[in-house]
C-alpha cells in the first residue's frame, strides 16, 4: 500500500501546485490514498467547506488541520458534515468534528488516518500522548495501517510520538513548521517517522507569508497584517509504502517538487525527483 502525504497546503500557490501534482503523483506512482494536511489552504488562515471540496477533487482522500482549523467559522458547519476533514483528536470532548477516521483506499483496503496537536509551544489541549494510544488502538480493530498526522511545533515533541507509537502506528508525520526535515527513518518496530513534512506553498516566502509582512514583524517588533505569498509553489510531501496485512511500514520517501518538476510531472516526463 502506498500512501501519499501532502504538507500544509498554503493558500492559492499551494493549492495550485497540489491540483496539478496529486494527480500526477496518483498515475505514475501508482498510490493508494492520498492524505492533505489544509488548515492553510484558505488564504494561510484555515480552511472552507468550498475550498476543503476542492481539494477533495485532487484526488485528495482525507485531509488534516492543525491550530488554524477554525480561522475560518464557516467550517464550524461544514466539518460534522464532511468526515474526511478532520481537526486534532486531543480538542476537549464537544468540539465540532472529528479527530480520526477509517477510510479505504483505491483497492478497498481498511487504513486509519489520526490527527494530533501537540503541546509544547502550542495552546494546551488535552494529552496527545494518552489520545493517540487510545485513538490507534480503537482504529486497529479495523485497520492494520494507521498513519497519523502530528501537528507540532518542537521537534523533540514529535520525535517522541513516534517512538511512543512505534508498533502500533504505520508512520507518524510531523506537521506545523512549514519546514521539511532530512530525518525520515523507519522505527525498529516498523513506523515510518519524519519530523516535518514541509509546506505546499509559495516557496520564495517566508513559510507562506509575505517576505515584507514577516520581515517587518522582526525588524520592529510592532505587529503587521500577514498575507499570503504569491509566485511559483512548492510541493513538499512524503510517500509511505506498508504492508497491508502487518501494518508495518517498509518505506519512507520524501518529494520535495519545484514548479517545473511538478510541470514536468504533469506532463508525463518527470524530472528526477
Amino acid at each position: 500500500m502506498q500512501i501519499l502525504f501532502v504538507g500544509d497546503i498554503f493558500g492559492k500557490p499551494g493549492r495550485e501546485i497540489a491540483r496539478r501534482a496529486i494527480p500526477a503523483l496518483i498515475e505514475q506512482r501508482g498510490l493508494d490514498f492520498v492524505i492533505a494536511n489544509v488548515e492553510n489552504a484558505a488564504a494561510g488562515f484555515g480552511v472552507t467547506g468550498d475550498i476543503a471540496e476542492t481539494i477533495l477533487s485532487y484526488g485528495v482522500d482525507v485531509m488534516t488541520t492543525g491550530n488554524h482549523v477554525w480561522d475560518k467559522k464557516e467550517v464550524l458547519d461544514y466539518m460534522p458534515r464532511e468526515p474526511r476533514l478532520l481537526r486534532p483528536a486531543n480538542f476537549p470532548a464537544g468540539v465540532p468534528g472529528r479527530g480520526a477516521i477509517v477510510a479505504r483506499t483505491r483497492s478497498g483496503e481498511p487504513i486509519g488516518v489520526l490527527n494530533l496537536m501537540g503541546r509544547i509551544f502550542m495552546a494546551p489541549l488535552d494529552d496527545p500522548f494518552a489520545i493517540a494510544l487510545r485513538e490507534v488502538e480503537a482504529m486497529r480493530a479495523k485497520a492494520r495501517v494507521i498513519f497519523v498526522d502530528f501537528h507540532a511545533e518542537a521537534t523533540s515533541e514529535k520525535i517522541a510520538m513516534g517512538w511512543h507509537l512505534d508498533g502500533r502506528a504505520t508512520a507518524v508525520v510531523g506537521t506545523h513548521t512549514h519546514v521539511q526535515t532530512a530525518d525520515e527513518r523507519i522505527l525498529p518496530k516498523g513506523t515510518a517517522c519524519l519530523t516535518d513534512a514541509g509546506m505546499t506553498g509559495p516557496h520564495d516566502s517566508i513559510i507562506g507569508v509575505t517576505i515584507e509582512a514577516a520581515m517587518s514583524r522582526f525588524l520592529s517588533g510592532m505587529p503587521a497584517k500577514f498575507e499570503s505569498a504569491t509566485g511559483p509553489g512548492r510541493l513538499n510531501a512524503v510517500i509511505v509504502t506498508a504492508d497491508p496485512k502487518t501494518g508495518r511500514a517498509t518505506s519512507i520517501e520524501r518529494l520535495n517538487l519545484s514548479a517545473p518538476e511538478v510541470e514536468a510531472l504533469a506532463a508525463g516526463t518527470p524530472a528526477r525527483i
